[in-house]
């Protein structure tokens, strides 16, 4: 994607199964439907409670919960994983545990695989790159092509077939608890498919390690990376639950800069575009990162999805996307949003609607430091719009439109043409919100 220029208690109540699915839910409680044929209400086999925002509508969002003995796998490296996941067409019912942290920049045998593996035998250098398509000599009206490009491009093909892992439909893939589950330096890309849960992992240090020089991009040109953490293109019936995405160890500040602009090897946490919808996320912790969240790759993005629900996540130490929503209808509720400057990360805004897109915004928090700016809080192109109510600024009910508005001359509508109605969790007061994610969210919590 192009650089833009412009995680409530978990009370456990819960409903024995006496048919084939029964929903267990409690008021901001992370809602959960039993599934009848489990012995218990074992993490595997949890799928997404009725309401529970838009990936409940229709069919619901089960993932592998109907998976047989042939089709539960436990993984720990790489290889064990893209095994599990099979043929990306493969619609069998499957559920893979994942146990420890996988590191998706190593190949088959478990050797670790770095940059330059990935160069050898391109032609590519980020030396020559650089010479290459100097402002000053290449100059700024065209992308770059020619040796160097071709180069870079079959070396970045060569990163993605290690680390862009496909997630085929009815699947679920779970950290398993007191394992440090997750994946590190990986692309979980769900494309084209329906019926996907992820939960209790932790995303870290998806990086590009060939990003593209565009002296187009803005007035001063950006470097611009592939990956995103979690891309969901053209998926429906998605469920993304107390997970951890960061950047860690390795932030944006401590990458270099070229041609004045920053080397950017990070591009989206949980990207949903192309066409994707019915999705909810709940329970995250995103955190030291800058484009965190896009929903609807460009203003021409489907019409009629990109129905997304976000509650209950925490954005701290992210400097936009939370969400930049274009087109689609998206409920926005019980977040908590900090605004203090982490590991380098300076925000420029949480919220963006731009492109016609339907936000509803309700019982956010946020925490703003001394000198922070309220009316930065949102933004948007003039044709987007942000509904809602419950919206505390460091404890103060706020009208954030109104103050956007005031300061800003490309003003956020405030009237959507929707009205949520799954809206499982959503919390009549959010004053001990801030304190009841603090140790409800992201990956590690769930049992």
């Amino acid at each position: 994607m192009a650089a833009a220029s412009h995680r409530r208690s978990l009370r456990k109540r819960r409903t024995l199964a006496v048919s084939a699915a029964v929903v267990a839910a409690g008021v901001g409680a992370g809602v959960f439907v039993m599934n009848a044929n489990a012995t218990a209400a074992d993490l595997y086999h949890q799928t997404l409670a009725a309401k529970d925002g838009w990936a409940a509508s229709g069919t619901g969002t089960t993932g592998g919960a109907k998976a047989d003995s042939a089709h539960t796998f436990t993984v720990s490296t790489r290889a064990q994983l893209v095994k599990a996941l099979g043929s990306a067409s493969d619609t069998t019912p499957r559920i893979i545990k994942v146990k420890g942290t996988i590191d998706a920049n190593t190949d088959d045998s478990g050797k670790k695989l770095t940059c330059a593996d990935y160069a050898k035998g391109t032609g590519y250098s980020l030396s020559a790159y650089l010479k290459a398509y100097a402002p000053a000599t290449y100059g700024r009206s065209k992308l770059p092509s020619g040796t160097q490009e071709k180069a870079r491009a079959a070396a970045q093909q060569n990163q993605a077939k290690n680390v862009v892992l496909k997630v085929p439909a009815n699947t679920t893939i779970v950290g398993v608890p007191g394992t440090k589950a997750g994946i590190t330096g990986g692309d979980l890309t769900v494309k084209g498919v329906d019926n996907v849960i992820i939960r209790n992992l932790t995303f870290s240090a998806t990086e590009d390690c060939f990003p593209q020089w565009d002296p187009t991009d803005g007035d001063k040109g950006n470097w611009n990376s592939q990956y995103d953490t979690v891309t969901l293109r053209g998926a429906t019936h998605v469920w993304a639950d107390h997970n951890t995405f960061t950047d860690a160890p390795h932030f944006d500040s401590a990458t270099p800069h070229y041609y004045g602009r920053q080397y950017q090897v990070h591009d989206g946490d949980l990207d949903i575009t192309n066409g994707s919808d019915l999705v909810t996320v709940e329970h995250n912790q995103f955190t030291d990162h800058d484009k965190t969240m896009l929903i609807g790759s460009s203003d021409k993005d489907s019409t009629g999805k990109l129905r997304v629900s976000i509650h209950h996540n925490v954005w701290k130490g992210i400097v936009q996307r939370a969400p930049l929503a274009r087109i689609g209808q998206i409920h926005v509720y019980d977040n908590l949003y900090d605004t203090t400057t982490v590991d380098g990360y300076a925000p420029l805004y949480s919220i963006n609607s731009r492109a016609k897109a339907q936000v509803v915004a309700q019982n956010n928090v946020w925490k703003v430091p001394s000198g922070g700016k309220v009316a930065q809080l949102l933004s948007g192109d003039g044709t987007g719009s942000i509904a809602g109510s419950g919206n505390l600024v460091n404890g103060t009910a706020t009208d954030l439109v109104a103050v956007y508005n005031a300061a800003n001359s490309k003003k956020i509508k405030t009237t959507v043409n929707w009205t949520p109605t799954l809206t499982a969790g959503l919390e009549s007061s959010v004053k001990n919100l801030p304190a009841e994610l603090a140790t409800t969210t992201g990956a590690g919590v769930l049992k």
